[in-house]
C-alpha cells in the first residue's frame, strides 16, 4: 500500500530555509566573485580568471597549513571521541548525581571561544600562570611561546578540556535512550561487560556518535579563535592552521583575491571530508543492522 505523505510542515519551515539560503548565498556569490579577480584599491576590480586557485594549489604555505589543520583534527577525534564516551558510559544514570554531572558537564560549552583562550592564555604563561609556574617549580621546561611542541599540546589540552562534553552530552543521550530490556537480556545471558558495550552500548549510540564526529569534525578543522588568542599561529607558524593564515591574507596583507580563492578551497575540503565521515560511519551502521 502507497503511503501518503503531508507535506504541509515544509510551509512551516519554508521561511527559515529561504532566511539561511539568503544569508548565505549572498556572501558566497561576493567570495567567489573576489576569487576571480584582482584589485589595486579604490574600488577597481581585474578579471584574474583561475589564477588564484592556481596559486594556492601550488603554495606550499597553503599546504603546510593544511597538514597542521589535518593533524590536528586526527589528534582532537582520537582523544575526544574515545574519552567522551569513557566519561558518558560512568556518568550515574539515576539519582541526584545525574543533574549534578550533567551541569558540571555543560559548564566548559557555556564559555565563549575567546574567553578560553584568554583562560589558556593567562594559566599556560610561566611567569603569572598557575600551569606555567608549577610546571616551572617541577623542572619541567615548558613555554608554549617559544617550543612548538608545548604550543600544540597547549592547544589540543585546551581544545580537549572545552569541547569533550559535546562528545559525553551525546553520547549520554544515546545512553539514556537505550531500553532497559536488552540490559535485562544480557544479564540472563552472562554478556560481559565489553561485550554489553559492543553489541548493545556502542550501535545505539552510532547515530549520536556520527553526530559528534560531524561537529568535533567541522568545529575543530575551522577552529580559529583559540589558538588565535593563545599563541597567535605561533611559533612561528607551527600553530598557524587555514582559518588563521586565511584571515593574515585577508585582514592582514589585504589579498582579497587569493583570500577568496583558498577559502573556497577550504570550504569545499570541509564540505568533502564530512561528507567522507558521514558516509563511512552511515554504511558501517547499515552494515551492523544487517
Amino acid at each position: 500500500m502507497d503511503k501518503t505523505w503531508n507535506n504541509n510542515a515544509w510551509f512551516l519551515v519554508l521561511p527559515v530555509l529561504v532566511l539561511v539560503a539568503f544569508s548565505a548565498i549572498i556572501p558566497l556569490m561576493t567570495v567567489v566573485n573576489y576569487s576571480v579577480q584582482d584589485t589595486f584599491g579604490n574600488n577597481e576590480f581585474f578579471w584574474a580568471g583561475l589564477d588564484w586557485f592556481e596559486d594556492t594549489l601550488h603554495s606550499e604555505r597553503f599546504w603546510a597549513a593544511l597538514w597542521r589543520n589535518l593533524l590536528f583534527s586526527a589528534i582532537i577525534l582520537a582523544i575526544q571521541i574515545p574519552l567522551g564516551i569513557f566519561i558518558a558510559l560512568n556518568m550515574p544514570k539515576r539519582g541526584w548525581g545525574v543533574p549534578v554531572c550533567l551541569v558540571l558537564m555543560a559548564l566548559p560549552l557555556l564559555i565563549p571561544w575567546n574567553v578560553v583562550g584568554t583562560i589558556w592564555q593567562v594559566f599556560g604563561r610561566v611567569d603569572i600562570g598557575l600551569l606555567g609556574r608549577t610546571l616551572a617549580a617541577m623542572g619541567i621546561d615548558y613555554n608554549y611561546v617559544q617550543d612548538p611542541l608545548d604550543a600544540w599540546i597547549t592547544v589540543v589540552v585546551m581544545d580537549v578540556w572545552h569541547w569533550t562534553s559535546l562528545v559525553v552530552l551525546l553520547c549520554y543521550a544515546g545512553l539514556a535512550s537505550i531500553p532497559d530490556a536488552y540490559y535485562q537480556a544480557a544479564r540472563i545471558d552472562g554478556a560481559s561487560r565489553w561485550s554489553v558495550f559492543r553489541f548493545i552500548q556502542l550501535p545505539k549510540m552510532q547515530r549520536v556518535l556520527l553526530i559528534a564526529v560531524l561537529l568535533r569534525f567541522m568545529d575543530s578543522f575551522m577552529i580559529y579563535t583559540e589558538p588565535f588568542v593563545v599563541t597567535g599561529g605561533g611559533p612561528g607558524n607551527e600553530t598557524t592552521f587555514l582559518s588563521i593564515d586565511l584571515v593574515k591574507m585577508a585582514i592582514g596583507q589585504f589579498d582579497v583575491g587569493p583570500a577568496a580563492a583558498m577559502s573556497l578551497i577550504y570550504f569545499l575540503i570541509v564540505l568533502l571530508l564530512s561528507w567522507v565521515f558521514y558516509t563511512v560511519m552511515t554504511n558501517y551502521g547499515q552494515g551492523d543492522e544487517r
